[in-house]
């Protein structure tokens, strides 16, 4: 089965100590299936931080949107997919990278290793 990452909200039964059932909600990256292959697992790829002073991890694949995080020079992250977004450096594609929160950054300042990403 293919996976995409969606936007959801999960909601979760959890057993206290006692037996009362709590209710916990989780907003974050879930996976909805493309296909309905068994036993298939979503590839991830590989690529290396070339910018000098870090790749600013942001929210979407525009220059404009809120920086998450950073990642320092030649950093290996996790790459799900590819996009299209704004403009860097003549560049157009964006990563969707999943090294501990999901963000986006900039492909002109990431090598692949191996082969280049699927598309989102």
């Amino acid at each position: 089965m293919s996976l995409r990452p969606t936007a959801t909200r999960t909601r979760l039964g959890i057993l206290a100590a006692g037996g009362a059932l709590a209710a916990l909600t989780v907003t974050g990256p879930a996976f909805a299936a493309d296909d309905t292959s068994a036993g298939s697992h979503p590839h991830i790829y590989k690529g290396r931080v070339t910018a000098k002073t870090g790749l600013l991890l942001r929210t979407a694949p525009t220059r404009g949107s809120h920086v998450i995080r950073s990642v320092p020079y030649g950093k290996i992250v996790s790459i799900y997919c590819k996009t299209t977004g704004d403009h860097v450096q003549g560049n157009n594609r964006w990563y969707l990278l999943t090294n501990g929160t999901w963000a986006w950054g900039a492909a002109h300042y990431i090598a692949n290793i191996g082969p280049a990403p699927r598309w989102c």
